[in-house]
């Protein structure tokens, strides 16, 4: 793990430059550029609090602020997985022609995703100022579970983007598992619905990250400590996982590239 940190910091102006170029490719002969970061998951929750509230009637109070509030967060684990997935495979001129750590380009699509995520942000503040919900000072603890998402995240583009140069229907695949996954997460409806087998969602790694960030927009609390311990067993966990998979299989994407 020191090497990861280590060989991230080095090449720090790379992965930057990677980063900003995975953007700006991304917002490519695009009209409205770098704005669609905030129109996509307005749009997005536009339609779903349309659907969820309105046709399914799911009865909850200020259902657009609860949904937005994981949503965003939700969307950037879902991007950054689809975009780090091609990140070898993509770049391989560059991994056949220079010499540098193959972590870079992973880091790099998850730095593109952060940025986008902080500038998709701006659509949270915009949606709370618009339906005049309040805003808890707990919105200071976001960067919390935050940082537990970035390092789940991370474990998971580490693992994708390794797979990924040995099978290239992952990336396919990849994006049939997101879907199921967006569901099977308590996104869209509060976990409380589901009673006594709510266990069977908190073996969904994800939850415990997103429930930080709903819990600091929406309810105006914090969860419990527990939460927030689990929180980082997963995002350390998948991050130990995730990168000893693509340490040991690193050396030989030049072959399969």
């Amino acid at each position: 793990m020191i090497d990861l940190f280590r060989d991230t910091y080095r090449y720090r102006e790379l992965i930057w430059a990677l980063a900003l170029k995975e953007l700006k490719i991304r917002y490519k002969r695009s009209f409205l550029g770098f704005l669609w970061a905030l129109l996509n998951p307005l749009l997005q929750m536009i339609v779903l609090a349309l659907v969820f509230s309105t046709v399914m009637r799911i009865g909850i109070d200020h259902y657009a602020v609860f949904l937005i509030s994981v949503l965003l967060p939700w969307t950037f684990f879902a991007q950054s997985l689809s975009y780090a997935a091609d990140s070898i495979v993509g770049n391989a001129d560059l991994i056949k022609k220079v010499r540098i750590p193959k972590v870079v380009f992973p880091v790099a699509a998850l730095t593109s995703n952060i940025i986008n995520f902080l500038l998709s942000m701006i659509s949270l503040v915009f949606i709370v100022l618009l339906l005049r919900y309040p805003f808890y000072v707990t919105w200071l603890y976001l960067p919390v579970p935050f940082l537990a998402l970035v390092l789940l995240t991370l474990g998971a583009t580490f693992f994708f983007a390794a797979l990924n140069v040995y099978y290239r229907d992952v990336s396919h695949i990849l994006q049939i598992i997101l879907q199921v996954w967006f569901y099977a997460t308590p996104i869209i409806y509060p976990i409380e619905m589901f009673g006594k087998y709510q266990w069977i969602f908190k073996l969904n790694p994800l939850i415990f990250a997103l429930n930080g960030f709903r819990m600091g927009v929406y309810a105006g609390g914090l969860p419990t400590g527990k939460s927030i311990a689990a929180s980082f067993v997963c995002g350390i966990g998948a991050l130990v996982i995730g990168y000893a998979i693509f340490r040991k299989k690193q050396d030989q994407f030049v072959y399969y590239v």
